[in-house]
């Protein structure tokens, strides 16, 4: 005897469209529309309103001598041909990739064409941050990988010595440390910046957990000299290209609901509804009816299409309904949190709690829910935030765990920077609120939020 679960391919075609958010349903729209000849959509009236919107009322002939000592510059009169006056769209300065910048600055170092090569190669794999994290040995060996050219370690090291003469100051380091020991040696020579060095060369590790005793103790400083040499240090930069102007993602964040408010109601809507539009070409499907008259590969190939396009719109409302029904049943259970937005009002919920109350399955909600985004009076909200564990408060009400961050957050911004908490003093403040959390629980919390341990947080001086 066996067990065997078999899926259709449709059902696996509609649990992909789950995963996709408002934008990306879309394009996969847009697909299916170039691809399936029997799929049309009907053109809605937002053209035509956004055309009627940049109607402007007819002028009175202007004599070219009216325009001959205007000072308006030419292509802002060739723009407003094309867009009206208070139109939002206006000309953005080119962005400028720091990349292509050393690429332009670096080549009147560079002798040949093998250098030239190296030396991009280089460049392209220096991060976000202007550091390139990799040693000579190893860069060698990828540029003789890849490229099919046999290059040795000291053409690299002769090319990073290059790189490091560029601006901006210190691009290609290794590491912030090896990025701050450089600043350090391009001033003046003078007491504290040799004792800089020796602070970043012998007691980084020490540093970057502020821990003063030790560093005075090792390098022979007393407290005073310190100080003085972790403000020189302080005021060095942290990244070579902090401050540059530099091309970034242009990453979309589209809403998928809106949500309003009217009369004490919360409405819960698509941000655009597709499916309405959506419909099979009737041409195609009368053609079909007259089989008899047409090839039998024309007919097959209709059949096909059909049965696709049908399939597609049926998923298309699927797929609606169902977005529909959970962020419904999601703003009823939120509904304290979703009129005031109120982080305390937040009350804990999985995924198996909106699961149980619609009868669906929890891998659908999970789908559903993921990057997906809704717009409410109070902000965008990520649906995945809305999802939380809950631990029980002295009162023995359960409450979010996104509560407890939030207290933490607050506790944290407010303390003596020269004196901050420790984990055992911030569980001890939570439990003076009514929030009664070990202080490993802590512990966990402020990792996930990225807080540093008390020693970190400490200011410098």
């Amino acid at each position: 005897q066996k067990q065997q679960y078999s899926v259709l391919p449709q059902q696996i075609q509609l649990l992909k469209l789950y995963h996709l958010t408002s934008i990306e349903l879309g394009h996969r729209i847009q697909d299916e529309l170039n691809e399936n000849p029997l799929l049309e959509e009907e053109v809605t009236s937002e053209v035509d309103s956004v055309a009627d919107s940049k109607c402007e009322p007819i002028r009175d002939f202007q004599d070219e001598e009216e325009y001959q000592y205007d000072d308006i510059p030419d292509f802002n009169l060739e723009h407003n041909n094309y867009l009206s006056p208070d139109n939002s769209q206006r000309q953005f300065k080119e962005p400028i990739d720091f990349r292509k910048n050393l690429k332009h600055q670096i080549g009147f170092n560079l002798s040949n064409h093998k250098e030239s090569i190296i030396a991009e190669f280089l460049i392209d794999s220096i991060n976000d941050n202007g550091l390139l994290e990799y040693d000579a040995a190893t860069l060698a060996d990828d540029i003789s990988f890849q490229l099919e050219l046999v290059v040795a370690e000291e053409e690299v090291e002769t090319i990073l010595s290059k790189l490091l003469q560029i601006e901006p100051c210190g691009i290609g380091c290794r590491s912030i440390k090896d990025f701050l020991l450089f600043q350090l040696k391009k001033m003046e020579p003078s007491e504290y910046v040799q004792k800089g060095i020796k602070v970043l060369d012998d007691c980084f590790e020490e540093l970057a957990q502020r821990n003063l005793q030790k560093i005075a103790s090792k390098i022979q400083i007393d407290e005073e000299e310190l100080r003085t040499v972790i403000q020189l240090i302080g005021t060095l930069k942290m990244k070579p290209v902090a401050g540059i102007e530099h091309e970034e993602s242009n990453s979309v964040v589209g809403y998928d609901f809106i949500i309003t408010e009217e009369e004490d109601l919360l409405n819960v809507s698509l941000y655009r509804q597709r499916s309405p539009y959506l419909f099979v070409n009737q041409t195609f499907v009368k053609l079909l009816e007259k089989g008899n008259k047409a090839d039998k590969a024309t007919v097959t190939y209709i059949k096909n299409k059909l049965s696709s396009a049908v399939w597609f719109v049926g998923a298309i409302k699927q797929w609606e309904a169902t977005m529909l029904k959970i962020m419904t049943e999601i703003v009823t259970y939120q509904r304290e949190y979703f009129k005031d937005g109120d982080i305390r009002l937040l009350k804990p919920m999985v995924l198996k709690t909106i699961a149980d109350k619609i009868g669906m399955d929890i891998s659908t909600i999970s789908r559903i829910t993921c990057n997906k985004y809704a717009h409410t009076p109070f902000g965008t909200v990520l649906l995945k935030d809305l999802f939380t564990a809950g631990i029980k408060n002295e009162s023995g009400e359960v409450i979010s765990n996104r509560v407890i961050h939030s207290a933490i957050q607050e506790v944290v911004q407010s303390e003596n920077k020269n004196k901050p908490y420790t984990d055992h003093e911030l569980a001890l403040l939570l439990s003076g609120k009514g929030f009664d959390i070990a202080r490993r629980t802590v512990s966990k919390y402020r990792e996930s939020l990225q807080i540093p341990v008390a020693q970190q947080r400490m200011a410098w001086c």
